[in-house]
């Protein structure tokens, strides 16, 4: 007894619209085998063309791709490669070993480079496709479907039209040996194809996607599950050949997108206690620094300027004016004046004399910097008759010294205030150099959990789906399966939920359909009846 076919999955699209022409089975997730290595290459082809790589840089085997399974290249730990010898055997001879060189070399790991070829996938709208490995042997949560390799394979043609051509070689120079092609059979035989990538693995079965062109019309198909490369390749050349005549010759091309998404950064957050020394900002005292002086405002008209001099403490010159004797003005100072004020209605102006004392005044105090003590106070009659304003609660020791000129100037020790705990301008330390270190609110890992484990659907199944038919005998297997496949083709609508299945008897090779319901099991029968095909509902 030969051994179970692997589950089978088909679909063909216009390649100029990506519209679909023919589909079975296709969003079942299945093995991909090494179809996987389509994928790879693509994201070679991306890190090729955004300046990471080049064709000519040298990767160093690993251990690892070293000791990959058949088929391999034959690559020992340690050489070194360049990539374009990389590519031709992974995309002509479908070597393992420089294919997990390629995923390395690009990412640093075959973990990293999975995960970022299924992060690619989603972005090319593959989204029942997980990678584990970048060459396609069996893995548990490795999975594509018939669909979403088609996606892959259209992306491929359009995206990099000047790699393109690799997957129609023949034969290559991959630096240590000459490699043939693993599809030579099928590009040889079907007139227009030009790609793109077979596969296999027991789990598997024998995969293909291909691309054909017949003058302004291409298609692009994959066949998951085939029982072996020949009955893979009839299948597929018929698939064509049927599809080929339902697509117009002329249509609006309409070209996929690039995928904007080229790196996923994932960012790592502190992992702190929630504390208010973690969360909240720390408060700080305000404590002034020494600055320069601010410039003087412009005179204005009715102000006394003394033409080029320092800036005046008034407070100090009045007291000094109020504790000397009057003595006359040091030449070569000039007062400006201005008009004087009018007086205000019911208020008695100042005597001249004395408004012309409180001016010569000031400028007294201005020109003799050097010696104060000696000018003559003017102004005396005019500061005894007035009120002292009230001192200012920040400037006491400033008043204190005012009111006392005799007592020599000390510094006050500080006085406990109500504020002095929110803002201190004398006595406060300097703040503490703000620290560089960013606290992220959020506690805990961010989003670097792994992909979910997903189980690899083996059987298409359905609740009450436990019915078939029976097309009658056969001599040989191939005939049974061309039956199948030509009624499969002709009834996509009644068959297309369905599973394919040769059984070898004692009496002959009996073609079934099956996981129908018993509705459509009668239906296909009475449809089959009318054809003159011999047809039985059963049970599975």
């Amino acid at each position: 007894m030969p051994a179970a076919a692997a589950p089978f999955a088909a679909y063909v699209m216009d390649a100029r619209t990506g519209q679909p022409i023919y589909r079975q089975n296709a969003d079942t997730r299945l093995h991909p085998a090494s179809l996987t290595k389509m994928m790879t290459l693509y994201m070679a082809f991306h890190a090729i063309e955004s300046g990471r790589v080049r064709l000519d840089s040298r990767f160093t085997i690993s251990t690892k791709a070293a000791n990959e399974p058949p088929s391999k290249l034959g690559l020992r730990a340690g050489q070194q490669i360049e990539l374009r010898y990389l590519l031709r055997a992974a995309a002509i001879k479908s070597a393992n070993d420089a294919a997990t060189a390629i995923g390395e070399g690009l990412a640093g790991s075959e973990e990293a480079f999975t995960q970022q070829m299924t992060q690619m996938a989603r972005a090319l709208g593959m989204n029942n496709t997980q990678f584990r490995n970048a060459h396609g042997l069996t893995r548990e949560g490795h999975f594509s479907t018939a669909h979403d390799m088609s996606i892959l394979g259209r992306h491929l043609f359009y995206d990099f039209p000047q790699y393109y051509n690799l997957f129609s070689r023949r034969s290559a120079d991959a630096g240590i040996a000459q490699v043939a092609s693993t599809n030579r059979r099928f590009l040889d035989a079907y007139s227009g194809a030009d790609g793109i990538k077979t596969g296999y693995t027991r789990a598997a079965g024998f995969n293909l996607t291909a691309s054909a062109q017949r003058g302004n019309r291409r298609l692009i198909a994959t066949v998951f599950g085939g029982t072996s490369t020949a009955h893979r390749n009839q299948v597929m050349t018929e698939l064509l050949d049927s599809s080929f005549t339902r697509i117009p010759d002329r249509v609006r091309e309409v070209k996929p997108q690039r995928p904007r998404m080229l790196v996923q950064a994932t960012t790592r957050r502190a992992q702190v206690p929630a504390s208010p020394a973690a969360t909240q900002a720390e408060p700080q005292r305000m404590v002034l620094q020494a600055s320069p002086p601010p410039s003087t405002r412009p005179a204005q008209a009715s102000s006394l300027v003394a033409a080029a001099t320092p800036p005046v403490d008034l407070t100090e010159a009045l007291r000094q004016a109020g504790a000397t004797a009057t003595a006359p003005v040091p030449p070569g100072v000039a007062l400006a004046r201005s008009a004087r004020p009018r007086s205000r209605p019911g208020s008695a102006a100042p005597a001249p004399d004395q408004a012309d004392q409180i001016a010569q005044a000031i400028a007294t105090a201005v020109a003799s910097d050097a010696a104060p003590a000696a000018s003559a106070s003017l102004a005396a009659p005019v500061l005894a008759a007035s009120a002292r304003p009230a001192p200012s609660p920040r400037r006491s020791a400033s008043i204190a010294a005012v009111a006392q000129p005799e007592a020599p100037a000390a510094a006050p020790e500080p006085t406990p205030t109500a504020t002095e705990g929110a803002l201190s301008l004398n006595s406060s330390a300097a703040p503490r150099p703000r620290s560089e270190t960013v606290i992220l609110a959020a506690m805990g890992e961010g989003d670097l959990g792994n992909p979910e484990a997903l189980e690899v659907v083996r059987r298409p199944t359905d609740s009450g789906r436990n019915w078939g038919v029976s097309l009658g005998l056969y001599t040989t297997q191939a005939e049974a399966d061309r039956l199948l496949l030509s009624l499969a083709l002709q009834d996509g609508n009644l068959f297309g939920a369905a599973r394919r299945h040769v059984a070898n008897t004692n009496r002959g090779f009996e073609p079934r359909f099956v996981n129908l319901s018993k509705g459509h099991a009668q239906l296909a029968c009475e449809r089959m009846g009318s054809r003159s095909q011999p047809c039985s509902v059963i049970a599975n």
